[in-house]
């Protein structure tokens, strides 16, 4: 008897879990999920530590994970671990097929001092020196690696999916709905989503917003006394994390889509949003732009209040504007690429990395 063919085998290296509910690890999950389908074997190795500054522990899992993965194998490694383990990719680089997953580089994330961000981007750029290929999620964050030096023809753009969904039903109180979907951490701008609705505590809005509370304390804490201090404590709900099946009726009860974000590789939010034929009040960071075009929403600079103020009082005010953006939207969601498409472009990808 001859023993069963093996189908293609991946080793994937994530920091912490991989159930972790943020889009960059949803974009690994659903990965995943798509090479099975295709026939891989897919590995996942979960390295515990805080990332992107992970302890001595976690450098040292890290190092005895990668070690443990035989000769020759192809390794995807998340873009929020790798980056911050230059030692150890160099060390495995030569015996490994190293694949770079970034979603966008670590040293654009909000809130970092100047001293973090230096030391980021050189870890970053020592990183991705070791690795045989670099996948990324957007055109834009391609462009964001040539500051690193990384060669155009050692990157493949693979775009997240969109699953299909219904069109939302919105609400039919009289009063806009608006849905904010995004960790509350300070790159996703809540604090400025809270100053320009200050202004229009006159029009008729209630916010829900949809996502981890806990990633940073001090800062939750700080929006909270944002919130009180400005008086729209009533109208603004964080419900936290919520599952499929709660998720999706907070979307089918919407009547917009807010993301006052700094900085997005992409912007799965947006495209899940426009997915239900939402119209969008977003900022023209990342591929947002790019997904949402003119005729799907309303996009202002990153951090200006007053822009967004402008945008979201035209939005809440004027249901024929609300009404040409959805339709927009309709129209836009007809070219979402799917998961299945990410996932086989992912193992072409892989298969083209030489040994």
């Amino acid at each position: 008897m001859h023993a069963a063919a093996r189908g293609p085998q991946l080793d994937f290296v994530v920091p912490g879990s991989i159930e972790t509910r943020t889009g960059g690890y949803g974009y690994d999950r659903e990965i995943v999920a798509g090479l099975e389908r295709r026939g891989w074997t897919v590995r996942v190795h979960e390295i515990p530590g805080a990332f992107p500054f992970p302890s001595a522990g976690s450098r040292d899992a890290a190092a005895a994970t990668l070690g443990s993965i035989p000769s020759g194998s192809p390794v995807i490694v998340d873009g929020l671990a790798l980056g911050a383990l230059p030692v150890e990719a160099a060390r495995e680089a030569s015996r490994l097929r190293l694949i770079a997953l970034v979603h966008h580089p670590l040293a654009d994330e909000t809130g970092l001092s100047a001293e973090a961000r230096a030391a980021l981007d050189a870890s970053e750029r020592r990183a991705l020196a070791s690795v045989r290929h670099v996948v990324v999620t957007s055109a834009r964050t391609a462009a964001a690696l040539d500051r690193f030096g990384v060669a155009p023809s050692s990157i493949t753009v693979i775009e997240p999916g969109t699953d299909p969904a219904p069109q939302a039903r919105g609400s039919t109180s009289g009063v806009v709905e608006l849905l904010c979907v995004a960790t509350v951490v300070p790159r996703k701008g809540h604090d400025v989503l809270v100053r320009a609705l200050a202004p229009i505590a006159d029009a008729p809005w209630r916010l829900t917003c949809v996502g981890g509370l806990d990633r940073d304390d001090a800062w939750m804490a700080d929006l909270t006394a944002q919130i009180s201090a400005s008086g729209l404590a009533p109208r603004i709900v964080f419900a936290g994390e919520l599952d499929r099946e709660p998720l999706d009726a907070r979307y089918d009860a919407a009547d917009v889509f807010v993301l006052p974000t700094w900085y997005e590789g992409y912007g799965m939010a947006v495209a899940e949003a426009l997915a239900r034929g939402l119209p969008v009040v977003s900022t023209a960071t990342g591929a947002i732009a790019d997904l949402v075009g003119e005729s799907a929403g309303i996009l202002v600079p990153p951090g200006d209040d007053a822009a967004l103020s402008r945008a979201l009082r035209a939005i809440v005010s004027d249901s024929a504007l609300r009404a040409r953006l959805a339709e927009g939207a309709r129209r836009t969601r007809t070219r979402l690429p799917s998961w299945d498409d990410a996932a086989g472009l992912m193992a072409r990808t892989i298969e083209g990395v030489d040994e």
